[in-house]
């Protein structure tokens, strides 16, 4: 009875509880959607380094610093053998790195030199235009590179380093080939070249400073070297996610404080006009905590009513934007996040929409019942008499 009794009462107030409900559909469809891209994009942006920079995890030398380029001369040795049987299988890839100047018209750039395997297959970065005859010494350079430095497949440009000895040389390169990543760690101020001959470029025979390997199952541990997980290799981009997603609740506070403002102002007003009904019910015998529940009901009813209209309308664009994603523009660069692409394709879990309906369900019951406790002190012959 109090169930249809709640029904009726929000379905005859008309135009106000239809607003209430669509303010309330808002709320869900806001929180979910901004939620699905902040999700969609951590997703995305893992597989994209995981693709092109980190695979299933790496081994650092322990001298190795990616925030300290001065450590870079004193971050190599020769690799462990364990893992060289890794690499023989394909399941490693050692990569050897070393600071370095660009000279290319007239222009001068500190570069990190990088030297990977031709013949790997573990990571997107196309070695497969790499030479490995230092004669003709081809380069490959991710295209923000290629834009900072005003370079073009085919350009030669000079590269400087100093090999362990502390000699400097230089070597006219050829840029091979330019490829396109959102990874920024494997693009910004990096040119690519073949390993061995960076290796007798460097005098540094079979060492390296970083061990790219296949998957989280070798975690043995090796002197001189340390083994980066994959929580930790993308800490960085899980804390920032974390902080935009954090920063993002602002508007969800704001979004639900004006659909709870709303059913709080019209739980006042119900009990305001409706004391003659409450004095009826009263005298017919009905008990006042029956009554606060029919009050409460009602104003949990504009909730569960949201749900249905709010999915009619966000189902289909959440689907839509799930399918053609989100275009955050071509700046998206200037923001200096490592895996932000042009578009964005969000992701909906089921977690995401339950949390999403519970949280508002449990808030809307809170604010529905806070104004019914007046209630509890209502006597039946004033309600009766509208006092």
């Amino acid at each position: 009875m109090i169930g249809k009794l709640a029904y009726r009462n929000i379905i005859g107030a008309g135009f106000r509880t239809w607003l209430n409900v669509f303010i309330l559909s808002l709320v869900y469809f806001g929180i979910i959607a901004l939620q699905g891209l902040f999700s969609g994009w951590q997703q995305e942006a893992s597989r994209q380094i995981k693709e092109w920079d980190i695979a299933g995890g790496q081994y650092w030398h322990e001298n190795y610093d990616p925030y300290d380029p001065f450590s870079y001369d004193e971050s190599h040795s020769v690799i462990p053998e364990d893992l060289i049987k890794d690499i023989e299988t394909k399941n490693a890839i050692p990569i050897l790195l070393t600071p370095a100047t660009v000279y290319s018209e007239g222009r001068m750039q500190n570069i990190v030199l990088k030297g990977i395997d031709v013949d790997q297959t573990l990571l997107k970065i196309p070695t497969q235009y790499l030479s490995e005859d230092l004669e003709q010494l081809n380069a490959i350079i991710g295209s923000r590179m290629a834009k900072n430095m005003k370079l073009h497949k085919g350009d030669y440009v000079t590269v400087r380093w100093r090999d362990k000895n502390g000699t400097f040389d230089a070597i006219d390169v050829k840029i091979a080939y330019i490829f396109q990543t959102s990874v920024l760690t494997v693009d910004n101020n990096q040119i690519w070249i073949a390993l061995k001959p960076l290796r007798k470029m460097l005098d540094m025979p079979d060492e390296a400073s970083i061990i790219v390997v296949k998957d989280e199952t070798n975690n043995a541990s090796y002197p001189g070297w340390e083994r980066k997980s994959l929580n930790f290799l993308l800490q960085d981009l899980n804390s920032m996610i974390q902080a935009k997603t954090i920063g993002s609740s602002i508007l969800y506070i704001l979004l639900l404080f004006m659909a709870l403002i709303a059913i709080f102002d019209t739980q006042i007003l119900s009990i305001f006009r409706r004391r003659k009904e409450m004095g009826t019910m009263m005298a017919l015998g009905m008990t006042r905590e029956k009554i606060i529940q029919l009050f409460t009901l009602e104003g949990v009813l504009h909730a569960i009513l949201a749900i249905f209209i709010g999915a009619v309308y966000g189902i289909p664009l959440l689907k839509y934007f799930t399918k053609v994603g989100m275009n955050v523009g071509t700046s998206a660069d200037d923001f200096g996040l490592s895996g932000l692409s042009e578009k964005l394709y969000p992701e909906y879990g089921w977690k995401l929409v339950l949390g999403t309906v519970v949280l508002v369900l449990i808030t809307v019951t809170i604010v529905s019942f806070l104004p019914t406790r007046k209630i509890a002190r209502l006597k039946p012959t004033d309600a009766l008499r509208g006092k």
